[in-house]
């Protein structure tokens, strides 16, 4: 019987730590196990992903077999397909033939997993982690006082909001894109909205708020630091580099050539999809049809600096081709940044026990483990210098969630495919 997760003594195999869709999938996969006892720990009251972005009609740019476990276990009850028989949506799909799923019906999808689980727990914040040298365990303290003590760790906290170092400081009430819909209204009220960004959620909201902008009349401006808005490259030759194969590749690089690939292949995984790009053009052609629309779109402009007062903004950018300064007043100001990896203050006391590269970021092993031991602590979504695009990819999640199986277990319970591309990476 496996032990329950708040019992002091008890010795877990592993606990996660964060619950994002990833470590959620973990969960999902090892639940069966009889023979694997983990326990999944996060600070939120229950499941939720990028709600503040659940715009009318945008989707997930992976199909829905990138869920949490079909590419795992196809035969898993925690599948996609199985969610929408449950919720008595199947024919609704299938007659829908889109295989994107809604964001907000991804959500709720991970939020129904979540319920049917038993070994996870929500409200419950780590605050420090330290390693038992005596037992060989990492003890896991949260705010509550509690303590889970377990032989490995599985870090899945995700990547944080990022504020550009312009904005450090900044006052007002400028708005991160994850907090988009949360202060929409209060956006659309101001007499100018300038948009800072470049990937999907940039595009996600200047379509949102290009829409309204007649109704609420103001301007709007978008500033991307990119030359143009990059799509989303999505050939299924390229799709290949989602594959063991390309990881296998990609992690024998040199440091240098990985750190210089992950900066070059950004339009892998964090352009815009290519509907998108066209209906945003299409829309600005509609709302010009009765005249000219107050919106502007500024490519290769940087953000050097930022100011507030009085309710204003100052933007000052810079024109990357023509080396020009510039400044844009506004009022309303949304920074759709993007995310970014940050240490856990939680994993201080046993730095010692993990391993770093020379650009000072985890060291990632090929089986995911960031520790001293090569199979103590595992990482999730935070090595795309070592694993490249799969790192983030939604479709890689359960190939990583069973090499993570395999290496707990010391056998393999979830088949770890090893070739699945048609082309040859290395010589």
């Amino acid at each position: 019987m496996t032990a329950r997760p708040d019992n002091p003594t008890a010795i877990h195999d592993f606990v996660g730590i964060g619950l994002g869709p990833f470590n959620l999938g973990l969960a999902c996969l090892t639940e069966p196990i009889t023979g694997l006892d983990g326990v999944f720990l996060d600070s939120k009251p229950a499941f939720e992903w990028h709600a503040g972005m659940f715009l009318d009609g945008a989707h997930l740019q992976t199909p829905f077999m990138s869920d949490l476990v079909t590419l795992a276990d196809p035969t898993s009850p925690y599948s996609f397909l199985n969610y929408l028989k449950e919720k008595g949506r199947l024919y609704s799909f299938y007659i829908r033939e889109n295989f994107y799923p809604l964001r907000v019906e991804y959500n709720d999808y991970c939020r129904w997993a979540a319920d049917r689980l038993t070994n996870v727990r929500f409200d419950t914040t780590v605050t420090e982690v330290r390693y038992e040298d005596e037992d060989g365990v990492y003890a896991v303290a949260t705010a509550a006082g509690e303590t889970y003590r377990a032989r490995r760790l599985v870090l899945g906290t995700g990547t944080p909001p990022h504020i550009p170092a312009a904005c450090a400081g900044l006052g007002g009430d400028f708005v991160h894109n994850s907090q988009y819909l949360r202060h929409r209204e209060a956006l659309q009220a101001k007499e100018s909205i300038t948009l800072v960004g470049s990937g999907q959620s940039a595009a996600e909201i200047y379509y949102d708020l290009l829409s309204e902008i007649d109704v609420h009349g103001y301007r709007l401006n978008w500033v991307t630091r990119s030359p143009r808005f990059f799509p989303l490259e999505y050939t299924k030759l390229t799709l290949e580099m989602t594959s063991p194969e390309y990881i296998d590749y990609y992690h024998a690089l040199p440091e240098d050539t990985r750190y210089r690939l992950t900066a070059e292949q950004k339009g892998l995984f964090k352009g815009i999809d290519g509907d998108l790009i066209n209906e945003i053009f299409d829309l600005l052609y509609r709302k010009n049809l009765g005249g000219p629309v107050p919106t502007r779109l500024l490519t290769n402009s940087a953000l050097n600096a930022a100011t507030y007062d009085n309710g204003s903004y100052t933007l000052k950018l810079r024109q990357e081709e023509q080396g020009k300064e510039y400044e844009i007043e506004t009022q309303g100001l949304v920074l759709a940044t993007g995310y970014r990896y940050a240490e856990p203050e939680f994993l201080r006391p046993v730095r010692d026990r993990l391993r770093y590269d020379t650009h000072g970021s985890f060291d990632v092993a090929r089986n995911y483990a960031i520790d001293v031991t090569g199979r103590g602590v595992f990482l999730q979504n935070a090595g795309v210098h070592t694993h490249s695009i799969t790192s983030p990819d939604l479709g890689m999640g359960p190939y990583r969630n069973a090499y993570i199986i395999r290496e707990l277990l010391g056998s393999e319970y979830y088949p770890v495919e090893k070739t699945i591309a048609f082309q040859e990476f290395a010589v």
